[in-house]
């Protein structure tokens, strides 16, 4: 006797396999693997050709391409592909620590705001609503140009090397939590009174573990999109703010200084304005289009849908 196997409907596919399907992530991933590699292998692209990308040769000023120089040379007769390899470095880390530090504080904000309610979220959401107010371009320069030293921060320190960046990647903390912070609030909202949340509370788990344990990782799809979007404004800002002189200071390197070293030789020398530019356009296109299909990826009905 035959017996007859009823249909199963079909397994969703997982997370990365739905994320892969789509071809904007495919080619978003391609393209900050490619970009992220070669900031990585930056130092060691130096040592194998034997060249420094901060080592002047005035002699060399404005050279074309060449054999010795793929992209030819800058103002100063520094190599452009070490240049901006190294100005990767500096520009992708600035845009994804800067992201994910205003993501971890937004997350404990909203967290706090949503789980405890009243005057606590009152207070919370008043300070996010001022935030938000402020003129961020205008209050990011303002905060930039401020001299460390006078803060009481050490000279060695205030006047080192990275004192910059993370200068930077601290100002863009402070100013971009508001997003999320408002997200994981509305998640938590919803999420308090759910069943395993009053179970929780009821055999004695305390507030922070509840928010940790709990309510935490069902928020964390919101914040991985906003976190991804969030990567490419975290770089124009960093552009926008070297560009100003007020960023990266030289001798480092960062796509955005580099833009304002080519702004008088745009005329003689538009490529070493066209390459970071170009770079910075699509780090921040391929962090926008990953954003939009992690939202995608995420959503439970594609996931029931199989799609």
């Amino acid at each position: 006797m035959s017996i007859a196997v009823a249909d199963r409907p079909p397994h969703p596919p997982g997370f990365l396999r739905r994320l892969w399907r789509r071809p904007g992530a495919r080619a978003s991933l391609i393209v900050l693997a490619l970009l992220g590699l070669g900031a990585l292998l930056a130092p060691a692209i130096a040592r194998l050709t034997g060249q420094d990308p901060e080592m002047v040769d005035l002699l060399a000023r404005l050279e074309g391409p060449s054999l010795l120089h793929p992209l030819g040379t800058d103002e100063l007769g520094r190599d452009t592909l070490l240049r901006l390899l190294h100005g990767g470095r500096v520009s992708l880390l600035v845009g994804l620590v800067g992201a994910v530090a205003a993501a971890a504080i937004g997350s404990a904000i909203g967290l706090a705001a949503g789980y405890f309610g009243g005057r606590i979220d009152t207070l919370l959401m008043r300070v996010c609503d001022a935030v938000i107010a402020l003129p961020m371009l205008p209050l990011l320069i303002v905060l930039a140009a401020i001299d460390l030293e006078k803060l009481g921060v050490p000279a060695a320190i205030a006047g080192g090397e990275d004192a910059s960046v993370w200068r930077i990647v601290a100002l863009v903390a402070l100013a971009g939590w508001t997003g999320v912070a408002r997200l994981v609030r509305a998640g938590v909202l919803s999420l308090r009174e759910r069943d395993f949340v009053v179970a929780a509370v009821a055999i004695g788990c305390g507030p922070w573990r509840i928010m940790l344990r709990h309510l935490l990782p069902n928020t964390l799809s919101p914040i991985l999109v906003a976190t991804t979007l969030s990567v490419g404004s975290v770089i124009l800002v960093e552009s926008v703010l070297s560009f100003l002189g007020l960023g990266i200071q030289p001798p480092m390197a960062s796509w955005g200084s580099m833009l304002t070293n080519a702004q008088e030789l745009v005329t003689t020398a538009p490529l070493l304005a066209v390459y970071p530019g170009l770079l910075i356009f699509a780090t921040v296109v391929a962090c926008n289009v990953l954003g939009d299909a992690l939202q995608e990826a995420l959503d439970p009905q594609q996931a029931r849908g199989g799609r």
